[in-house]
Parts: C-alpha cells; structure tokens; sequence
C-alpha cells in the first residue's frame, strides 16, 4: 500500500511539473501576476506531497505538518510579494 502511494505522489508531482513548465512556456495570454500565483500555487502543493509522502511526515505529530506548511506559505507568500512589489506601476 505504502509504495503504490508514493507512485502516485510521483506521478502527480511529474504532472504538476509538466504543468508549470507548459504554463512558463506558453507566453499565456492571462495576467502575468495570476499565472504566477497558480505556479506557486502548485509549487504548495509540491512541497506539501513531498513533505508528507517522500519525508513521511504524514505519520508525524500534526505540529509538524502545520510547521513545514507554515514555512511552504511564508516563502511562497514572501515570493509574491517580491514579485508584486516588481512590477510596474500602472
């Protein structure tokens, strides 16, 4: 049970990856600002499948999950607003 699910871990973190990397290389037409909060977005959901699945933290006590989801929302969250303090002023 426990190797199928990090299969599909696996397998969904490679699809999030071909996601991103498609959206990256698209040149989407949608607000630069909106596609990069969907690949950080997705960037959470990467870190947090890889802390709970490939890092066993699943089986942690609960203040551990909410530790590594706290520091993936901090950095993420200081990314955006790098990012948003970047662009120009309209």
């Amino acid at each position: 049970m426990h190797e199928s699910r990090l299969n599909r871990a696996w397998l969904l973190l490679l699809v999030i990856t071909g996601v991103t990397f498609w959206m990256g290389e698209s040149g989407s037409s949608a607000s630069s600002l909106a596609v990069a909060l969907v690949v950080l977005g997705l960037a959470f959901v990467k870190g947090m499948l890889v802390a709970l699945e490939f890092l066993e933290l699943r089986e942690a006590p609960a203040l551990w999950r909410w530790l590594i989801a706290g520091w993936l929302v901090l950095v993420l969250g200081l990314i955006v607003l790098a990012y948003a303090l970047g662009l120009p002023k309209a």
